[in-house]
C-alpha cells in the first residue's frame, strides 16, 4: 500500500509540474538536457549512419542521415536492394526510390519537406527569425510517462508536433507531415557526442510501414559534399539544348503576354495569418474578374471574403472600373498626341523567365512529368559571374532567389516555379522597404485551351520591414479561373462582362 502511494504521490506531481509548464519552459528545459542552447546552436552539421529493420518481414540493411545548415537534409536506406532516398538541396526537395524512380516534390510534399529540413538543422531555436509559432498542445501520456506537447507552426501552414518527456526534458516524439502521410519517429537511448546529447534507437512508422533504426555512429561538424544532397545522377534520354531552350521560351513568352490579352478571369486573393497556436487561417479575401483593355489591365471587384457585392457596392466597383477604362483611352491619345512608339508600359518593366534563367545558374537537369505533360526541370540559383548591379531592378531581386522550376517541354512554357530569398532585399537602398531573407513564392499554372499555361495558383510568404519602422508579414495565396477567351472593346460591352468566346 505505501508503495502504491507513494508512486501515486510521483505521478500527481509529474502531472502538475508538466501542465503548469509553458512552451518556453519546456524548450528551456530541453536545450538543458542535450547539452545546453549554445552547444547545439554550435552544431552546423550532423552525419548519422547505422542499420534499419523493416518490422513487417525483418529485412535489413543500412540507413544514413545528414544534415547541414541552414536547410540541407539527406536521408536514405537499402534494405533487401530496396533503396529509398529523399533530401533538400536548398532549391528543391525530392525523392527516389527503386520502384517509382526519382521525382521532385511539388504541393504540400514540397512544403513539409523544406519545413523538415529547417527542422532537422535547427530545432525550434530559430522559431522566432523563421516566423514559426510554438504552441502547447498538453501533456500526454506516452507508454506510462506523462510528456509535454509542443505544435511548432511555420508561416506556409506545416505544424510538427513535439512530444518532450516531462522528467529528462528529453524529445522523446516527433509527428511530422509528409505529404498525403505522416511521419511517427520515436527516439531513445540518448548518449553524449561530444557535449550534446544524441538519440541512438529511432523507431519510425511511415504510412503503413514501421521500421527500427540504430545509429551506428554519429558525426558533428564534420565537411559534407553539397553533392550528397543533389538529385542522384540518372540516366535517360538526352536533354535539349538550354541556349536554345531559352530562346524558344522568350519567343513563347512575348506570344502568351499577347494570348492573355484575349482572356478575362477570375482571381481570388486570399490573406491568411498564423495564429498563436501555430495554426494557419484565412481572415479574409477578395475575389475580382481581371481582363485587359488595350494592353493595360482592368480589375472589377465582385466578391468579398467569398460573398458577393451588394447592388450598391458592385455599382461603385463597375464605375472604378469604367473609369480604368477612361484613364487607358486618355494614356493612349497622350502618346499618340507625343508620337510614342513600343508597346504599352503594364505594370512597370517586365522581366521575363528567361531573362532570370540566363542570370542564374542551371543545376540538376532532368525529365519529369507533370501534369500528364513531359517536362524539363531546374534547380537554379544567382550566376556569380552576371553583372546584377547594372541590371533591371527586378532581375537585382532575382539575384538574391534559389529555387526550381518546371518547364513544358513541348510548349516551352513555365508549367510550375518554386524561389525562395535567401539573403534579404532592399528597395530603395533599404530606406523605402526591406524584403527579409526566408521570403518564399511559389507560382503554378494550368494548360488552357490547349494553347497557353496560365497561373493557377501563387503562393505568396514574405515578411517586409516598410520605412525603417513597420514590419509587415504577407501570407496570401492567389487562385485564378474561369479563364474565357474573349474580344476585349470594352465601349462596346458593360465593364467587366467579356463578349462570348
Amino acid at each position: 500500500m505505501g508503495k502504491f502511494f507513494t508512486l501515486f504521490v510521483i505521478i500527481v506531481f509529474q502531472f502538475i509540474a508538466a501542465t503548469a509548464q509553458s512552451p518556453s519552459k519546456v524548450l528551456k528545459q530541453a536545450e538543458k538536457a542535450l547539452g545546453g542552447q549554445k552547444a547545439v546552436q554550435s552544431i552546423t552539421s550532423v552525419y548519422r549512419t547505422g542499420k534499419i529493420t523493416r518490422l513487417r518481414d525483418g529485412a535489413a540493411g543500412s540507413y544514413s542521415s545528414e544534415s547541414a545548415k541552414p536547410n540541407l537534409f539527406h536521408e536514405s536506406f537499402d534494405i533487401g536492394g530496396f533503396e529509398y532516398e529523399r533530401g533538400f538541396n536548398a532549391r528543391s526537395g525530392w525523392v527516389r526510390d527503386s520502384r517509382d524512380g526519382l521525382s521532385t516534390l511539388t504541393g504540400d510534399a514540397s512544403v513539409d519537406m523544406q519545413a523538415e529540413a529547417v527542422f532537422r538543422n535547427s530545432l525550434w531555436l530559430d522559431a522566432k527569425a523563421q516566423r514559426s509559432k510554438i504552441a502547447s498542445g498538453g501533456t500526454v501520456n506516452v507508454d506510462g510517462r506523462l510528456h509535454n506537447v509542443l505544435i511548432l507552426g511555420t508561416p506556409k501552414g506545416v505544424n510538427i508536433k513535439l512530444f518532450f518527456d516531462s522528467v529528462t526534458g528529453l524529445l522523446s516524439r516527433e509527428e511530422v507531415p509528409s505529404g498525403d502521410n505522416s511521419r511517427t519517429i520515436v527516439y531513445s537511448d540518448y548518449r553524449k557526442v561530444g557535449s550534446t546529447l544524441h538519440p541512438y534507437r529511432i523507431s519510425m512508422t511511415d504510412g503503413d510501414e514501421r521500421f527500427d533504426i540504430e545509429i551506428e555512429d554519429i558525426k558533428l561538424n564534420t565537411q559534407i559534399t553539397r553533392s550528397r544532397f543533389d538529385f542522384p545522377s540518372v540516366s535517360g534520354d538526352p536533354l535539349p539544348d538550354i541556349r536554345s531552350l531559352l530562346a524558344e521560351l522568350q519567343e513563347n513568352e512575348d506570344r502568351v503576354e499577347r494570348l492573355l490579352d484575349t482572356y478575362s478571369f477570375v482571381q481570388k486573393n486570399t490573406k491568411r495569418q498564423l495564429g498563436r497556436d501555430g495554426v494557419l487561417r484565412e481572415v479574409s479575401s477578395e475575389t475580382v474578374q481581371l481582363s485587359f483593355y488595350k494592353g493595360y489591365r482592368i480589375s472589377r471587384l465582385i466578391e468579398k471574403n467569398g460573398k458577393p457585392l451588394n447592388e450598391s457596392d458592385q455599382r461603385d466597383a463597375d464605375k472604378d472600373a469604367a473609369k480604368r477604362v477612361e484613364e487607358i483611352e486618355r494614356t493612349i491619345a497622350k502618346k499618340e498626341k507625343n508620337e510614342s512608339s513600343g508597346p504599352p508600359d503594364r505594370d512597370g518593366p517586365r522581366v521575363s523567365i528567361a531573362e532570370v534563367l540566363r542570370a542564374s545558374n542551371l543545376l540538376n537537369p532532368r525529365r519529369e512529368r507533370f501534369r500528364g505533360r513531359d517536362v524539363i526541370v531546374f534547380d537554379f540559383e544567382p550566376n556569380p559571374t552576371f553583372d546584377f548591379k547594372n541590371a533591371k531592378s527586378m532581375l537585382k531581386f532575382f539575384g538574391k532567389t534559389a529555387g526550381v522550376m518546371w518547364i513544358d517541354e513541348k510548349d516551352k512554357q513555365v508549367a510550375r516555379l518554386e524561389a525562395y530569398l535567401f539573403d534579404s532585399y532592399n528597395v530603395g537602398g533599404g530606406v523605402l522597404a526591406k524584403l527579409k531573407k526566408g521570403a518564399s513564392f511559389v507560382l503554378e499554372q494550368e494548360r488552357v485551351n490547349d494553347e497557353i499555361w496560365l497561373p493557377s495558383v501563387a503562393d505568396i510568404n514574405l515578411s517586409v520591414r516598410v520605412l525603417l519602422v513597420k514590419g509587415i508579414d504577407v501570407n496570401q495565396v492567389v487562385r485564378s479561373y474561369d479563364y474565357r477567351k474573349f474580344a476585349t472593346e470594352v465601349k462596346d460591352a458593360k465593364v467587366g462582362e467579356p463578349k462570348s468566346p
